[in-house]
């Protein structure tokens, strides 16, 4: 992984196989079915990134031919966090990779007067102090819901959180970290800037969108 000191709280994965696949993404001709497929994969490569420092503890474990010791991660089950609906497509190839995790869902509109955004919906474990939380969306562009997220995530209790999208602005990164200078962000790739109507660029558009075929 890459970190940058203009970013402290970013990480961004640099594996070959998560930036060939990015390239796969960020092509406008990549069908629905396939940038689904990727985003999944990209949400596995990821998450093998982002949990290589949870804590372990040791195991015993009763091979066919002895015992012997092992470590197992431990406390609480790793939680999910999709933000609605984009989120969602990250979930699964996590879930592969730490099959016994637990998922949550929120979430967020944007308020017509305020602009600000709003939870709809939000549900995790109510265990959420002895928890690792992973928050998830493909783009953090504004910040404006990812730090609401978060926000959202502490009030419940949890305060060990991390945040994972695909593609980030460094205008989502600065307001992430200026609320929450305790969340690491991981990411695949940082992108330039956004444009007048806060969408990423070079980006891969309106993840949601790709995903569910709506756009």
């Amino acid at each position: 992984m890459d970190t940058t000191p203009a970013f402290p709280t970013l990480r961004v994965v640099s594996h070959p196989l998560v930036q060939h696949k990015l390239s796969i993404l960020r092509d406008r001709e990549t069908p629905t079915k396939i940038f689904k497929e990727i985003v999944d994969e990209i949400a596995m490569l990821m998450a093998y990134e982002a949990t290589s420092d949870l804590a372990l503890e040791d195991a015993v474990v009763e091979t066919p031919l002895e015992r012997t010791h092992g470590h197992r991660v431990s406390g609480k089950k790793l939680t999910l966090v999709p933000i609605l609906r984009a989120g969602l497509g990250m979930v699964e190839g996590i879930y592969r990779l730490v099959p016994g995790a637990r998922v949550g869902h929120i979430g967020l509109y944007r308020d017509h007067d305020t602009l600000e955004p709003v939870d709809y919906y939000f549900k995790v474990p109510s265990d959420a102090p002895e928890r690792d939380f992973f928050l998830l969306d493909p783009m953090l562009a504004t910040g404006g819901s990812a730090a609401a997220a978060v926000a959202s995530l502490k009030r419940a209790g949890a305060t060990r959180i991390r945040f994972m999208c695909i593609v980030a602005a460094p205008e989502g990164v600065q307001r992430l970290a200026t609320a929450h200078p305790d969340v690491i962000v991981y990411c695949a790739a940082l992108d330039r800037e956004l444009n007048e109507s806060g969408y990423i660029l070079p980006g891969l558009g309106d993840a949601g969108d790709r995903l569910f075929g709506t756009r």
